[in-house]
C-alpha cells in the first residue's frame, strides 16, 4: 500500500490523515509532542480543566463532514451545541452588549444599547454573508496556486462581486462608513483578530468573518474544544492511521526534486507523499534546510501572537458568558502596539473564555476556569518576563474595574502561555497564531501554497498556508491538500 507521511498532529494534520486514509493511503502522523492536537490541546491544574488553545468554534459542519465521509453518523461521535449568545462585550463606561447569534435579536440589542437603528446592523450582516458566499469558492475552498481554479464558476462569481468586496478599503474604514457608532465599529473591527490581523490595515473583504459567527453560527463541543482533537484522532485511528507521538521529524528526504519520506531519530523512513502540518517557516528552515526556500513568502509579516493566563477563579460570575470581551479605550493604539512596534498598550483589550459555563465539571463547584488572553506581537527577543508581569497587572486592573471586584484575590491557580512557549510547543514561527498576517490587500494570494512548486509529492496544510489560520480554515486546508493527492 502506498505510504503517506504527515508531519504534525495539529487539527489540519489529523484531518488530512483522515482524508488520505479514506482515499486508500497508509498514513503515519509524526508529532514531536507526546500529545496530538498542537494548539488544540487541554490540561488540568488544581481541579480546573483548560482548553489550551483555540476557544472559538465556527463552521462545525467541517468536522461533521469528516465523520460523514467515513460513513459514520457525526452525531454519534461528536456532539456540540450552537450558541445563542456569540459573545458578551464590555466597555469601561458600563456599556454591555450581548451579540446574539440571531441577527434580529442582535440588532434589537444594538438599537436598545447604542441607539443604532436595527436595519443598520441587519444590512451589515447581510453584506458579510454576500462577501462570504461570493468568495468562499475561490479564496477558501480551492488552491489559489493552480491555474485551473481561475477557470471555474467560483472565480467568475467572485469577479462579479468584486466592487462589493472592498479590497481597496480597510476593515475599519468600511465599518466606520457602514456602522457609524464608535462602539459598534470597534465590535466589528475585532473580527480582524480572528486571523491575527489589524482592522486598520486588513482589507475590507475580511468583513465576511462575522458571517461565520452570526450567519453560520458559533458552537461549543461537548467535552470542550479538545473534543475536536479527541474525536478526529479516534476517527483517524479507526481508519488505520498510525500516530507516532513524541517523535520529532528531523528532515524531509528529497531526492531528485521529489519528496521521498522523512528522517526520524536518524532513521530514513520512506513514503510516496509527504504533508507538512508544521508552520511553513520552520518546515523550510529545519526540515528542508538543504533546499531553496521561497524567501519572499517566508518574509511576509507574521500574525499577532497571544499572552494567555489560565486562572482558576474562586467564585462564579453570572454576568459573564462563555465568550467575553473587555474592550480597550484606544483600539487603534492597541493595534499599533502589536504591528507598529509601539509595544504593549497600557489598556489592552482582554478576552475571557469560561468553558465551565457549559461544562461545569471543568471547575470545582461554585468556581470558574478563566482563559484570559490579550493579543501581542510575535516573539522577536523581547523581555517577555517583564512584559508578562506588567500585562498581568494591567489585565487584572481592567477586569476588576469593569466587574467591580478584586479578581486577583480570587485566583486559586495559574498557568501562563506567552509567544516563547507557543513557539516552543507548536513550532509556530515567532509564536504567531495564524502564520502570515492579512494586513495587505492581496494577502490571500501571498500565503504559501498547499503544495511545493519545486519539490514533487510535498504538500502543506495548517494555519500558516492557504487559506489561513483558525480551526475552519485549517480544516479547509486539509481538504484542499487531500483533493490534490490522487486516490488509490
Amino acid at each position: 500500500m502506498a505510504q503517506a507521511m504527515v508531519i504534525g498532529a495539529g487539527v489540519a494534520g489529523i484531518a488530512v490523515a483522515v482524508r488520505l486514509a479514506l482515499k486508500g493511503w497508509q498514513v503515519t502522523v509524526w508529532e514531536a509532542n507526546d500529545y496530538p492536537g498542537g494548539k488544540l490541546s487541554s490540561f488540568s491544574q488544581s481541579g480546573f480543566r483548560f482548553d489550551a488553545g483555540p476557544s472559538l468554534f465556527t463552521m462545525p459542519k467541517l468536522v461533521d463532514e469528516l465523520f460523514a465521509l467515513a460513513g459514520l453518523n457525526p452525531t454519534e461521535h461528536f456532539q456540540y451545541q450552537k450558541l445563542e449568545l456569540a459573545c458578551r462585550y464590555f466597555w469601561e463606561d458600563g456599556t454591555v452588549i450581548d451579540a446574539w447569534a440571531d441577527a434580529d435579536r442582535f440588532a434589537a440589542e444594538v438599537e436598545s444599547k447604542l441607539g443604532v437603528p436595527r436595519e443598520v446592523l441587519v444590512r451589515h450582516l447581510a453584506a458579510a454573508k454576500r462577501k462570504y458566499e461570493s468568495t468562499k469558492g475561490l479564496f477558501l475552498e480551492k488552491s489559489l496556486h493552480k491555474w485551473g481554479t481561475y477557470f471555474q464558476a467560483a472565480t467568475l462569481k467572485a469577479l462579479i462581486h468584486l466592487p462589493q468586496l472592498h479590497l481597496g478599503s480597510t476593515m475599519h474604514a468600511v465599518n466606520t462608513r457602514k456602522l457609524g457608532h464608535p462602539k459598534l465599529v470597534q465590535l466589528f473591527d475585532r473580527f480582524a483578530t480572528y486571523n491575527g490581523s489589524s482592522p486598520y490595515r486588513a482589507p475590507g473583504v475580511l468583513n465576511l468573518i462575522p458571517h461565520l459567527e452570526h450567519g453560520i453560527g458559533a458552537a461549543f463541543p461537548q467535552g470542550g474544544m479538545v473534543a475536536i482533537t479527541e474525536g478526529l484522532v479516534k476517527l483517524a485511528k479507526g481508519l488505520g492511521v498510525r500516530f507516532e507521538l513524541g517523535r520529532r521529524v528531523q528532515r524531509i528526504l528529497v531526492e531528485g526534486n521529489r519528496a521521498k519520506g522523512v528522517v526520524v531519530d536518524g532513521q530514513e523512513i520512506y513514503a510516496d507523499r509527504v504533508v507538512s502540518n508544521m508552520d511553513v517557516v520552520p518546515t523550510y528552515r529545519r526540515l528542508l534546510a538543504d533546499q531553496p526556500a521561497p524567501e519572499r513568502v517566508l518574509a511576509h509579516e507574521r500574525s499577532s501572537s497571544a499572552l494567555i493566563f489560565y486562572w482558576g477563579i474562586g467564585r462564579a460570575f453570572p454576568n459573564l458568558d462563555l465568550h467575553n470581551i473587555f474592550f480597550s479605550e484606544d483600539y487603534a493604539a492597541e493595534f499599533e502596539g502589536i504591528f507598529g512596534g509601539a509595544g504593549l498598550l497600557a489598556d489592552p483589550t482582554v478576552y475571557v473564555h469560561i468553558s465551565s459555563k457549559f461544562e461545569p465539571q471543568d471547575a470545582p463547584q461554585g468556581m470558574e476556569n478563566w482563559f484570559v488572553m490579550i493579543n501581542v506581537p510575535g516573539n522577536q527577543g523581547q523581555n517577555w518576563d517583564a512584559i508578562v508581569t506588567v500585562a498581568r497587572a494591567r489585565i487584572l486592573q481592567k477586569i476588576s474595574r469593569i466587574l467591580k471586584c478584586d479578581i486577583a484575590a480570587l485566583i486559586r491557580s495559574e498557568s501562563i502561555l506567552d509567544p516563547r512557549s507557543i513557539e516552543a510547543r507548536t513550532s509556530s514561527y515567532q509564536g504567531s497564531l495564524y502564520g502570515a498576517s492579512s494586513n495587505a490587500r492581496l494577502s490571500a494570494f501571498l500565503r504559501h501554497a498547499n503544495f511545493s512548486s519545486k519539490i514533487q509529492n510535498l504538500y502543506f496544510c495548517g494555519g500558516s498556508v492557504h487559506p489561513g489560520g483558525g480551526i475552519p480554515l485549517c480544516l479547509l486546508s486539509a481538504r484542499i491538500v487531500a483533493d490534490l493527492i490522487p486516490a488509490l
